[in-house]
């Protein structure tokens, strides 16, 4: 059995929109189109230098359809899909449990400092993220 046989495609999908939906609320905590593609380059990047487990978990499917609704909505399903996502992984015994979570801290860290600094509403969208993960 191979790796990427180990996950369903919806426990797949929740991880890889765990991931990017992470760096999008970060982005988006401090708008602006061109700090948001900056921002969003940024956390793709860091996102491929994952363990080579990783990223093959997070590029199979492609690009996860974004989650839609209210600001609130789209918030609390992404922060769900982290919950999930840290499940999913101690579900399957996956020795990536730390590394994910590392990885998507690093990401919204590294979004947050592309354009301008670090802006507080930032800081409490990466706060948000961490709780999810379970990340002090």
């Amino acid at each position: 059995m191979t790796y990427m046989a180990e996950y369903t495609v919806e426990e797949r999908d929740t991880i890889r929109t765990a991931a990017f939906g992470a760096i999008m609320l970060v982005s988006k905590a401090d708008p602006g189109f061109l700090a948001g593609f900056k921002e969003t380059m940024v956390g793709s990047k860091t996102l491929a230098g994952a363990s080579p487990e990783l990223r093959d978990l997070l590029k199979s499917g492609g690009f996860p359809t974004p989650p839609k609704g209210t600001p609130e909505e789209v918030d609390k399903a992404v922060l769900s899909a982290l919950e999930k996502s840290v499940t999913i992984l101690q579900e399957k015994g996956a020795a990536e449990v730390d590394g994910f979570k590392a990885l998507i801290v690093e990401a919204c860290e590294k979004v947050a400092e592309a354009s301008k600094g670090v802006d507080p509403a930032e800081t409490e969208a990466i706060g948000r993220v961490k709780g999810a993960l379970g990340v002090s």
